[in-house]
């Protein structure tokens, strides 16, 4: 098997296996083999530089290949000291590389928005025609975006469109810590025809390769509809807890929150409590609305009999 950590041109559409790290590469990426880290930071043969320079010994446990449009995507599962994690390089056709580096748990949520994504590229219709006054290769408003907070990384994903047409960006960030701020961060660009072979490849690494935990037990989601809207509830667990994701759809767009469950019987008091109150508020509204109808016809009585009153005088 070719060394597809140096990411070189050979291979066919995607492959993977167990194995020793790999000896350094020349050719395209060969940094990584020598220990160039993706999205975290350098180190030496065959391992990346850990917190405080310690320098973790990193073996290479599987990797596949996707070929999308002139562009390929390496998926590696990696394992060191601190655990199992995951790689993604692009390889664009004139060689340049970006990486990006997802912890396996990331990795389990980053392949659920990526079925997210693939619902909602199958939903719209037909790319419409740019403006004549738009930049050749400027990217129109996100079509759909979600991000992911984990640790000290923070994964932005637009789904794009431009005249080339539509795509996946996938942006990167690491916090360094307090008063470092953010590295300039890594970004990829999954085309959008290409999103459901990259989800499945990365699918079964993570089938093969993912932390084998007991399937926790959780109630099925449910969902609502008011108006034109609809209101999804699903219940899901991670390394974090499990939580509760409340997405709001709509015809144009999708928004979502995700509610720890340590959190959820203070969100239902807090719903409880303002419904109840709304109650008051709107129970006091029709009650003086009431009144002020009760007044009104008071008023046009008053009056009608005042005129009636008037009318009789005048004709005695």
């Amino acid at each position: 098997l070719a060394n597809s950590d140096s990411h070189s041109g050979g291979g066919g559409s995607s492959c993977d296996a167990a194995r020793a790290p790999p000896p350094p590469a020349r050719g395209v990426g060969a940094t990584e083999a020598a220990g160039g880290a993706a999205g975290g930071g350098g180190g030496g043969p065959g391992g990346f530089l850990g917190p405080g320079g310690l320098q973790h010994e990193t073996q290479e446990l599987a990797s596949k290949r996707v070929d999308i449009q002139n562009k390929r995507f390496y998926l590696d599962v990696k394992q060191n000291a601190k655990g199992r994690f995951l790689k993604i390089a692009e390889v664009g056709a004139g060689g340049n590389k970006s990486r990006l580096t997802l912890s396996m748990s990331v990795a389990v949520e980053f392949r659920d928005y990526l079925g997210d994504f693939i619902e909602h590229y199958a939903q719209l219709g037909p790319s419409q025609p740019p403006d004549l006054a738009q930049a050749q290769d400027e990217p129109r408003r996100a079509l759909k975006s979600e991000f992911l907070v984990r640790e000290n990384r923070k994964y932005y994903m637009d789904l794009k469109e431009n005249q080339r047409g539509r795509f996946l960006r996938i942006r990167q960030t690491v916090n360094r810590g307090p008063g470092l701020g953010s590295t300039q961060g890594q970004t990829i660009a999954l085309p959008a025809q290409g999103l459901i072979e990259f989800r499945d490849a990365l699918a079964k690494l993570i089938d093969d390769y993912g932390v084998e935990e007991e399937p926790a037990e959780l109630p099925e989601g449910t969902s609502l509809t008011v108006d034109n809207k609809r209101f999804f509830f699903d219940v899901g667990s991670n390394k974090y807890g499990v939580f509760m994701r409340v997405s709001e759809v709509k015809p144009t767009y999708r928004n979502s929150i995700t509610v720890p469950y340590k959190v959820w019987a203070k969100f239902g008091h807090t719903f409880c409590k303002y419904s109840e109150e709304m109650k008051k508020i709107q129970e006091k509204q029709r009650e003086k609305r009431a009144a002020c109808e009760q007044l009104h016809q008071q008023q046009q009585q008053q009056q009608e009999e005042t005129a009636a009153a008037t009318l009789l005088l005048q004709g005695e």
